[in-house]
């Protein structure tokens, strides 16, 4: 196979797995958006600047990368107070309170 055809066939397979990805409807975000004010806020404070769990602000987040804060997220810190959710949301749930932490939830 020549090298344009597979980088083709290669775009054209992340292209749909990006297009798989999809947000959360409004109505989940809304409760999403509960769920990180009320059981994350519970560890992490009311404003994610920390408590029995470390800060979760923009600058906390800097230069921690997206998959790693999703694994953290989906599978929790063994030997500390920080559990896993994957069993309780999706993937996409996951994805979407991962992005809204770096992009600075809560809104000042």
């Amino acid at each position: 196979m020549n090298t344009y055809r597979h980088a083709a066939i290669m775009a054209a397979f992340l292209l749909i797995c990006a297009s798989s990805i999809a947000a959360p409807d409004a109505k989940r975000q809304a409760q999403l958006e509960h769920l990180l004010a009320q059981d994350c806020g519970a560890c992490h404070g009311l404003y994610m600047t920390g408590g029995l769990g470390p800060e979760l602000t923009r600058a906390a987040l800097a230069g921690k990368s997206r998959a790693s804060l999703i694994a953290t997220v989906t599978q929790g810190r063994p030997g500390t107070a920080m559990p896993g959710w994957g069993a309780l949301l999706s993937a996409d749930d996951i994805r979407w309170l991962v992005d809204l932490l770096l992009q600075g939830y809560p809104a000042p």
